[in-house]
């Protein structure tokens, strides 16, 4: 089992940044590739970037590209998404997640992802 506890969302004009946080607690954090979703109300869970277990390979949505970085911190067990030049679109519960599973073919799918946070409220006022 993995726990994730998310922490950093909150409320922040548009323009603006906020730095989300995922520490991971249990197995072996260097084992598993990690990501980060988003889900707003009356929408599907969606992509937002994700990196492997070793912190390469970073990949993102469209959405967030050239605004968005993900990075991770092994020895500490965290994974963090900075998240700069905020829109109000970008309003959304945002989850950590953890898989064990093959990168290349996982990483873009929530369906991908075995372990789960309980998700922390990102609000962008215009």
């Amino acid at each position: 089992q993995v726990q994730l506890v998310e922490s950093g969302g909150g409320l922040v004009q548009a323009g603006g940044s906020l730095r989300l946080s995922c520490k991971a607690s249990g197995r072996t954090f260097s084992n598993y590739n990690m990501g980060w979703f988003r889900q707003a109300p009356g929408k599907e869970r969606e992509f937002v970037a994700a990196i492997s277990w070793s912190g390469g390979r970073p990949n993102y949505a469209d959405s967030v590209k050239g605004r968005f970085t993900i990075s991770r911190d092994n020895a500490q067990t965290m994974v963090y998404l900075q998240m700069n030049s905020l829109k109000p679109e970008d309003t959304a519960v945002y989850y950590c997640a953890a898989t064990s599973r093959s990168y290349g073919t996982t990483y873009g799918t929530w369906q991908g992802y075995d372990y789960w946070g309980q998700g922390t409220q990102v609000t962008v006022s215009s």
